[in-house]
């Protein structure tokens, strides 16, 4: 019987393909203060360095994209949480900085939640965004990997892309933010 390759192995055969999934997700963050997609790659390989069990190439990429957007989503809570409890020099520094910021992190931190929210609520719905939004797989090889028809994918999409738009609305709404754009 032959064994999966590690974690490790897969990263070294990938890495190119990790690397655009990686440049993407840096620029879907958009924050100044995200990690290069090099320190990305590398954050979500301690994520997912112990695992072995990995049934494809679309499997493995799946679960890097989604490690890596754990870690960004952490990274924009721990930028948050400083911004919250740091101290300004002064009000006048404080309003140009305030002036600055567009709530990116604030965006990927409800993101990042809505997702979570979406895993509980249907893994299925969960991981098919991680195929299609995060791995960038096209609905044939997102099928593919979920054992589910073309059809199926386009239906569950529309599904998932509403309920992630309700919840960041919801989100939004609660902290007197405008709505995210469909």
């Amino acid at each position: 019987m032959m064994r999966a390759p590690s974690s490790e192995a897969l990263i070294k055969l990938l890495y190119d393909e990790l690397h655009q999934i990686a440049q993407r997700e840096h620029r879907w963050a958009g924050s100044p203060g995200t990690m290069q997609p090099t320190a990305l790659i590398g954050e979500a390989y301690l994520k997912i360095k112990g695992r072995a069990d990995w049934q494809s190439k679309a499997h493995f990429l799946g679960c890097a994209a989604t490690a890596m957007r754990h870690v960004l989503v952490d990274a924009a809570r721990a930028r948050l949480a400083g911004k919250r409890h740091g101290e300004r020099a002064s009000l006048t520094g404080a309003l140009a900085q305030l002036a600055l910021e567009n709530h990116e992190d604030e965006q990927l931190v409800a993101l990042g939640d809505a997702l979570a929210d979406l895993a509980r609520h249907d893994p299925d719905l969960a991981r098919l965004v991680d195929c299609r939004f995060f791995v960038g797989l096209s609905e044939a090889e997102t099928a593919e990997v979920l054992g589910i028809t073309d059809r199926t994918v386009r239906r569950w999409w529309v599904r998932a892309r509403a309920w992630i738009y309700a919840q960041m609305a919801e989100a939004a709404q609660g902290e007197g933010r405008p709505e995210p754009e469909a």
